[in-house]
């Protein structure tokens, strides 16, 4: 029985070394920051225009072509920033919680760097839900705030996204910082469930999903076609300023290396 036990134990340690040494294709293919240099360096341009074109459609939708709504008149044309923005903050904070796992797990070289490079861009798009919500809520709900769950949820999700920032600010080791952030962001996704879910979970004043329902679009006609070009043009801009924030951190991590062997050597 000791001898089955001990195979048992030895096969689920090799099946756990196994899986925490493989790395998926992609993985290999994009984990070389030269690479991802290149491939960004070609990318950019393309993004940054389509992402030009997309919010220039998309406002020109927003603001002309959708018409007045009967009920809230053009006070709900503030949708078609919020929610892109509140689309935007919790996919950048799935964004890290995904590469924070893929860097823990699998020590990829980008995948700290990729979510570091998110988190001020999730931050902003969360103060920004969190703005645009709030002028909204003022001729809707006679209020600019409240302690709905929906909304407390999202400035939870700004906090996080703080003291995501923080944890690399403050501590000099970069390994040991992202070890550290990357616990913070994993832990921290919990609160996005929250926020996707609170509306059903919990008596809300906050409307349902308008998008993603079961019975289809809450909107249709000009509406719709406004707001997904929204949600396209946010994508776009994050996706742009991700490469370009990597590669600021790559070429930063090279300047830090470069003067460190400066002054081992003058030393």
């Amino acid at each position: 029985m000791s001898g089955s036990s001990f195979e048992i134990r030895g096969a689920l340690n090799n099946l756990i070394n196994d899986t925490v040494s493989y790395r998926p294709f992609f993985m290999h293919k994009f984990a070389n920051p030269a690479r991802f240099m290149r491939l960004s360096n070609f990318l950019l341009p393309w993004t940054m225009g389509l992402t030009v074109l997309l919010f220039a459609f998309g406002l020109y939708f927003a603001l002309f072509v959708a018409p007045e709504d009967y009920q809230m008149g053009n006070a709900y044309r503030i949708m078609f920033v919020h929610v892109p923005a509140a689309y935007m903050a919790q996919f950048g904070y799935g964004v890290i919680a995904v590469a924070s796992a893929v860097g823990y797990i699998w020590k990829h070289p980008l995948a700290d760097q990729a979510a570091r490079a998110t988190a001020p861009m999730g931050a902003a798009f969360t103060a920004l839900a969190l703005v645009s919500g709030s002028l909204w809520g003022k001729p809707m709900w006679g209020t600019f705030w409240i302690w709905d769950a929906r909304l407390t949820s999202m400035l939870i999700l700004f906090f996080l996204y703080l003291g995501y920032i923080a944890v690399w600010q403050t501590i000099e080791d970069q390994v040991r910082a992202a070890r550290i952030a990357s616990i913070v962001a994993m832990v921290g996704l919990l609160n996005v469930i929250i926020i996707k879910f609170s509306v059903d979970w919990w008596n809300s004043l906050h409307q349902p999903a308008t998008l993603l329902r079961m019975d289809g679009p809450a909107i249709g006609g000009a509406m719709l076609t406004a707001l997904l070009l929204m949600i396209f043009a946010f994508n776009m801009f994050f996706i742009t300023v991700l490469m370009w924030r990597i590669q600021s951190l790559i070429l930063k991590r090279r300047i830090r290396s470069l003067r460190l062997q400066l002054g081992g050597g003058r030393g």
